[in-house]
Order: C-alpha cells, then sequence, then structure tokens
C-alpha cells in the first residue's frame, strides 16, 4: 500500500508483541528498503518476517541474563521511505527518522539491506559526537569503492563510514568475513588499522575456545561507544537460507550468539540486524535466528540496566 511517495508497512505485527513505542528506553524499529543490492531482493520483507518469528520470545526469560526485555521497549513499526527514490534521498529519510529514535531511545533496526546502515551510523556518530567502535558480522567486507559502476550500495559502506569518519578505523571488528574479493577490499579494515576475524578463522571454534577473540575484541573496542551491525548472511547458509548473497563456509548459530552474549558489556549504542529475505527461507531458519540475535542482544542491554 502507498500513500504519495512513500511506501508503507501492511503488517503491523509488533517485535514480540510488545507495546507501541511511547517512551520505552529501548525502541525497535524496521527500514524496509532494498533497492540497493546486487544480487536477490526481498530484504524490504525482513523487518516484517523478524517481528512474525519473534512471537515465539515473547514471555522468554534469556537463560545467561536472566531476563526479558519485553516490558522495557516499544515498536516504532516500519520507516516510511520512498522506495523509488534515488539512494542519497532515501538515506537522508533513514538518517532523519533514526535521528530522531536515538533522541530518546536505545535503538534496534531491522534492516533492508545493508546500505541501510551508513545513514544509522551517521545519524549515530551526529547523537554521540565522536567515531564510534563498530563490530561487523558479516559474510563480505563492504568496503568495495563502487557498486558495478554505481558510487554506493549494500557493499560499500563499510568504506564509507571509515572515509566519512563516522566509524574509527582502528575500533572496527569484521567477523566471519570469507567472500571472493581483491585484496584491497578484503584487507581493507585491517590495513586501517581494524582487525579482522575471517570465516576460515574462527572455524570450529566455539565457547570457551572463542574467548581468545573475544578478549582480542574487547581490548581493542575498551569504553568506546559502539554499535552492532549484523549481517544475516555471516551465518552459514544452512542456518540462514533466507538472504540476498549466500556464501557457504559461514558461522553457526551458535558462535554468533557465544559473541552477542560475552560482548554484552561493551559500550553499545545501537545494533542493525539486515540483509534477511524472507522470499528465500525455509521453515523460517533465517528469521528465527534474526530475531533471536536481537533478542539477546535486547536482554543483555536489559541485564546492564537491572543491575546500573
Amino acid at each position: 500500500m502507498a500513500t504519495g511517495q512513500f511506501t508503507y508497512a501492511l503488517n503491523t505485527n509488533r517485535f514480540l508483541a510488545c507495546a507501541p513505542l511511547v517512551n520505552q528506553p529501548f525502541a525497535i524499529s524496521g527500514v524496509p528498503y532494498d533497492c540497493a543490492v546486487t544480487n536477490r531482493p526481498g530484504a524490504r520483507f525482513g523487518p516484517q518476517a523478524i517481528r512474525s518469528a519473534s512471537l515465539m520470545l515473547c514471555d522468554g526469560i534469556h537463560p545467561v541474563f536472566d531476563v526479558s526485555p519485553l516490558e522495557l521497549m516499544g515498536d516504532a513499526l516500519d520507516m516510511r521511505l520512498p522506495n523509488a527514490s534515488p539512494l542519497p534521498e532515501v538515506r537522508a529519510h533513514i538518517e532523519r527518522q533514526a535521528a530522531e529514535l536515538m533522541a530518546k531511545h536505545h535503538c534496534v533496526f531491522l534492516g533492508g539491506d545493508h546500505s541501510v546502515t551508513l545513514s544509522l551510523l551517521r545519524a549515530a556518530r551526529a547523537r554521540h559526537g565522536e567515531a564510534l567502535a563498530c563490530v561487523h558480522f558479516d559474510a563480505h567486507c563492504d568496503t568495495w569503492t563502487d557498486h558495478f559502476g554505481e558510487p554506493s550500495g549494500h557493499g560499500t559502506w563499510t568504506y564509507e563510514a571509515i572515509q566519512e569518519g563516522l566509524i574509527s578505523a582502528e575500533h572496527t571488528v569484521q567477523i566471519g568475513i570469507r567472500s571472493p574479493g581483491v585484496r584491497a577490499a578484503r584487507e581493507y579494515v585491517a590495513d586501517q588499522g581494524g582487525q579482522i576475524f575471517t570465516a576460515r578463522a574462527l572455524r570450529g571454534l566455539d565457547g570457551a575456545a572463542l574467548e581468545p577473540v573475544l578478549a582480542a575484541i574487547r581490548g581493542r573496542i575498551g569504553d568506546r561507544p559502539c554499535y552492532l551491525t549484523l549481517d544475516i548472511d555471516v551465518l552459514d547458509p544452512a542456518f540462514a537460507p533466507g538472504t540476498g548473497t549466500p556464501e557457504p563456509g559461514g558461522l553457526t548459530s551458535a558462535q554468533v550468539l557465544t559473541f552477542i552474549e560475552e560482548l554484552a558489556g561493551l559500550n553499545w549504542v545501537g545494533m542493525d540486524c539486515v540483509e534477511v529475505a524472507p522470499a528465500y527461507d525455509y521453515a523460517e531458519l533465517t528469521t528465527n535466528a534474526a530475531a533471536t540475535f536481537v533478542w539477546a542482544y535486547l536482554c543483555g542491554q536489559a541485564a546492564k540496566r537491572t543491575t546500573a
């Protein structure tokens, strides 16, 4: 359904069946945009699919944090976006709406393709007044300088964010990278002073075996305000087939949950979960994983509030 130039979500299910957003400390917002993809479209339908999958978590108490975020959060529903407009115009709309939400709430955004993260970082950088640390889960480095001749897209945002000073390269960590690419793109973050943990390097590691990686991340980021961006294709397609650019050889759901749970103590200022394309999903594997990752992140942040 469209009104004027803006696209509206048809489904108004809320994440975890939580209340509408008013003055709760945590906010969920959908960013239903996928016009910057290079392979399969469909991530604009991700927000509602993740919300639907979250309903199984609505009365859950997290087994590690022993809390539920339900009473602390509200759903702002989907952003209103002019999806047929040029990417810079869409990004301006995303940044404005994100800034309004960030002024009052700790936000989690449901994508949408990964190009939306650049707008979210612009809003977060302005909000916090300094270049942010960034933990980036992805199969792809997203450090290309163009997209097949296009100046920007869902695979350029990391390069752009570093170039714009939105994130500090030294405090940026990439996890799960494994896609083919020229060295200049694959190693860009490391060359700028950041750190990359490839999927190959993480094979077979979980639980206590991940502690050296977790310690390295904590030591690198310290107390700096940090943004979490999670491209669902960081998972192996066996765990997340419902995405636009699947890459074999990825992380397991258990590995990603370990990262989210064990890094909950970082100074997180927001999160997005992107590239969920439900048309390619099977048995809701992808949407269940995405909803659980977001829920685990929110539980970790809720636990910090209850112990502060």
